[in-house]
């Protein structure tokens, strides 16, 4: 494999010296590339470790349509959502530090958030509000548990939206976001609901309050530099631009069948210095970066010599954190996900399967 301007993964061992099969390997192919050749994806990148060793990465169709580009071992893409554990990491190395205890109150590090109300009925224009059970507390922000929801919610996503409130598309800077976050009501009591969405910001605000660093510099001293995540940020180097993807979004009916939303280009918000840092959704990243990322979690916190977070610090994290030990079925609105949420639970950052016969599908409880 090629080395190029970025950091691309090795193979390290054959599937058969970690107990997988060559021919495993090459039904996955098959599979993603079935994707690939219906349309349905423009590329896409596979990878498998075990063990420790990765013994599978291929490469997919193109990453950019309109240019004709292929995917490469290097591509950079837009991870959106799985910005969370790497934030959700972040903070925890800061409780570590003993800068935090998981059920301190918001409010004490983020003053705007004292005397939030809760959306007890009306319109979000004309509330009706009254006081909340208890006050939103740090944990509520990893678990999704804070009553703050997302520009998607039925209920409040129409004021997220007006306000700019749109994680990984908001502009301005989180200091703004959590001012404007301050004059809206939750949705629920904290503890109440899982909704997933903003609240992964407030977690990015919260590392920067308590490390006194911007949200960038903190990861990147923390995790980024340490595990060698050379391509991870909140922005594309003009020098790596040319390795970036185009985006998709999946056509209506007089559309082509992917339609691009994103350029890899100057008109990218991607491609310019960032000053609104989404915890929850807006970073950038390769999957041999996010593959080491993932090597340092499966290692229980450390990779190559460099401890990250502590064994038990990060088990403590992948347990079900959920009130009463429900799953994300009992704690989500209707209608709440774009996959089945029974039998799945939710921890400081990380989904977590608690019961694969009621999930209905090949897992391993603890995964």
């Amino acid at each position: 494999m090629v080395r190029t301007a970025g950091s691309v993964q090795q193979i390290e061992a054959s599937p058969e010296d970690v107990g997988l099969s060559a021919e495993g390997m090459a039904r996955l192919e098959r599979h993603v590339q079935a994707y690939v050749d219906a349309g349905k994806f423009p590329g896409a990148i596979s990878m498998v470790q075990r063990r420790g060793k990765v013994v599978h990465f291929a490469t997919y169709g193109r990453c950019d349509l309109e240019a004709g580009a292929p995917v490469e071992h290097d591509t950079i893409f837009r991870i959106y959502s799985m910005t969370k554990p790497i934030v959700s990491v972040g903070l925890m190395t800061l409780y570590e530090e003993g800068r935090f205890q998981l059920d301190d109150p918001v409010a004490q590090y983020i003053p705007q958030f004292g005397g939030l109300k809760v959306l007890a009925g009306g319109t979000v224009d004309a509330p009706q509000l009254r006081p909340p059970s208890r006050e939103m507390t740090v944990a509520d922000l990893l678990r999704h548990t804070s009553g703050l929801v997302s520009q998607a919610d039925a209920v409040l996503g129409k004021v997220y939206t007006r306000l700019g409130l749109l994680t990984s598309a908001s502009s301005g800077t989180l200091t703004e976001m959590i001012a404007k976050l301050g004059t809206l009501p939750l949705k629920c009591d904290p503890g109440a609901q899982f909704n997933y969405g903003i609240s992964t910001d407030v977690v990015g605000y919260l590392c920067e309050i308590l490390s006194g660093r911007r949200l960038d510099d903190f990861l990147r001293e923390r995790l980024l530099d340490p595990l060698g995540m050379v391509d991870t940020g909140f922005a594309v180097p003009d020098e790596d631009v040319e390795r970036f993807a185009a985006c998709y979004r999946p056509g209506t009916a007089d559309e082509p069948i992917l339609v691009v939303e994103d350029r890899p280009d100057a008109s990218s918000r991607y491609t310019h210095p960032r000053t609104y840092l989404s915890g929850a959704g807006g970073m950038v990243s390769t999957a041999s970066d996010y593959m080491r990322f993932c090597k340092m979690l499966a290692n229980g916190g450390e990779l190559d010599g460099q401890r990250i977070l502590g064994t038990r610090t990060l088990a403590f994290m992948a347990l079900n954190h959920l009130p009463g030990g429900r799953d994300l079925a009992q704690m989500s609105p209707a209608s709440a996900g774009e996959t089945s949420r029974e039998g799945v639970g939710f921890g400081l950052g990380f989904a977590r399967v608690l019961d694969p016969a009621v999930l209905g599908g090949l897992s391993i409880p603890g995964e």
